[in-house]
């Protein structure tokens, strides 16, 4: 019995040091710091984990996009330099933060994720300047807003966790509860002016208007029924 006391002791005290190391090797930043390594570090190693649509819609400037849904992610990885600083980021921080868990398995020694991901690099003003329209415009976005009914506005993205998660049971308020509510689901990825003019920095982001008044903002995942109360 003491034999086996022992040993569990020791499992847990090595799996407990794994822990340690692995998370002494990543350090999750807001973006205002994340650029300030970016800018100190020369020839930094940036990886935009994103698809490569995500990608091509904008990045940060240098990033190398190695897209972490894709079964090379790994492969491609090893390319960069494991003894020097990695800066991980994704749209909102989710797959970074998986990512950033896989370097370090793989042995990379320094990586930065960016907390909140490029939502908030773009939040904290560090995005080029640009005055390319993706998506709805703020005309458009009054025009949903028109109704004598509730307007949910829900803000959701096809890779995020959450979001999917949320999905199956908003449709169906949307199509059982149309007399009371008008649900708009807008994809984040195709609506990034207006997410930014609104300020949306996180997924899935829910927004209830009334009488075109803001009556209830929530990021982040709500349940069926804590929705059901904010909008019937």
């Amino acid at each position: 019995m003491k034999n086996i006391f022992i040993i569990a002791l020791a499992m847990l005290f090595s799996f407990t040091s794994c822990q340690s190391q692995t998370s002494k090797n990543i350090q999750l930043i807001e973006a205002s710091a994340f650029a300030e390594k970016i800018k100190n570090t020369p020839n930094a190693q940036i990886l935009d984990v994103r698809t490569p649509q995500e990608f091509a819609g904008d990045h940060i400037e240098n990033a190398k996009n190695v897209n972490w849904l894709n079964a090379d992610f790994t492969t491609n990885a090893a390319t960069l330099d494991k003894t020097k600083p990695v800066f991980v980021y994704c749209k909102a921080g989710s797959r970074s933060n998986k990512a950033a868990a896989k370097l370090a398995e793989m042995g990379f020694t320094t990586i930065y994720d960016l907390q909140g991901g490029i939502l908030k690099w773009e939040a904290a003003g560090l995005s080029k300047p640009s005055d390319k329209l993706v998506g709805i415009n703020k005309q458009q976005f009054q025009a949903l807003l028109n109704s004598d009914k509730k307007v949910l506005i829900n803000f959701f993205a096809p890779w995020c966790a959450p979001c999917k998660k949320m999905e199956p049971f908003i449709l169906k308020m949307q199509k059982e509860n149309s007399d009371k509510v008008v649900i708009v689901r807008l994809n984040a990825d195709e609506n990034k002016t207006i997410m930014k003019e609104l300020k949306v920095e996180e997924l899935p982001t829910l927004l209830l208007y009334e009488n075109n008044n803001l009556k209830w903002k929530s990021s982040g995942f709500v349940s069926e029924e804590d929705l059901k109360k904010q909008i019937l």
